[in-house]
């Protein structure tokens, strides 16, 4: 009896903290999005708890309460602002019946997240590289590269199987192309660069019939 009302209590336990934990995330996704401005704006090496909390409406002990460190912190923001960015496309994919839709639905999400996204895309290779440095990103950095990856993958399966063909290439090598066409055209639009869209779209444009 006594092991059973034990394992009773546990359980009561178990059920209560539920509730709490999603509340817990909850508040941190918010706070997270209420930081991605200020960290969009100044990068990782530029931006403390601090100067997050004076930039928001929370205080710097709220932040400090959910978040360990700046690294937590960057991490979350991260996490969830790509959680979103994985998701992009996939109307266009399930919706296109022919490669020229495809493409063009494909093209059209791409310059509109370039054009008005470019300071969440600059935080995103900005923790990629300091996870060459910083283990506590890695983690983190690689699960999110496997997400874009898959992203990508689900394009380039279904621009090839609407050609009646297979992708000549491997997931990762195709990401890898894109994603270094996509952070070149980031760097020169951040430059004030007019040509950087245009021209990020003609040489997807031009590679997609060659690679799937």
């Amino acid at each position: 009896m006594a092991r059973q009302a034990t394992g009773a209590a546990r359980r009561v336990v178990v059920a209560a903290e539920a509730p709490r934990d999603e509340k817990f995330n909850a508040r941190r996704i918010e706070l997270a999005e209420a930081a991605l401005e200020t960290l969009g704006e100044l990068g990782f090496a530029r931006t403390s708890l601090r100067e997050i909390a004076q930039n928001s409406a929370f205080t710097h002990g709220v932040f400090h309460y959910y978040f360990s460190d700046k690294l937590d912190l960057i991490c979350c923001c991260v996490r969830h602002y790509k959680a979103k960015c994985v998701t992009r496309y996939d109307e266009v994919v399930t919706s296109a019946q022919s490669r020229d839709e495809l493409t063009e639905g494909f093209l059209g999400k791409l310059a509109e997240t370039l054009q008005n996204e470019a300071r969440m895309h600059r935080l995103w290779y900005d923790l990629r590289a300091q996870a060459m440095f910083e283990p506590a990103f890695r983690k983190d950095v690689l699960e999110i590269d496997k997400s874009l990856e898959a992203m990508i993958w689900r394009i380039a399966s279904r621009y090839a199987e609407l050609g009646g063909k297979r992708p000549a290439s491997s997931p990762a090598a195709l990401y890898a192309l894109l994603d270094g066409l996509f952070q070149s055209a980031l760097l020169r639009h951040l430059a004030n660069d007019e040509t950087a869209v245009p021209d990020l779209l003609a040489e997807v444009r031009r590679l997609l019939p060659t690679i799937c």
